[in-house]
């Protein structure tokens, strides 16, 4: 049984170059748009834990260290 990449690598074997380039766009398209998905993760997961830290209870305590 082929996985997906096997087989998108046989279609590409198959097509012409100038259409391979569109395949490539689309990959790096898809690359980006997961990039940028985890790096808005990791900014909510950052805020969130400034929130947690951000209090005046724990500024007051650190302020007289």
């Amino acid at each position: 049984m082929n996985t997906a990449k096997e087989r998108l690598l046989k279609i590409i074997d198959e097509i012409p170059e100038r259409e391979v380039v569109k395949i490539l766009d689309f990959a790096e398209y898809i690359k980006i748009k997961r990039e940028k998905s985890l790096f808005e993760d990791l900014t909510k997961a950052s805020e969130s834990s400034l929130d947690f830290w951000n209090n005046d209870i724990d500024d007051e305590v650190w302020n007289d260290v």
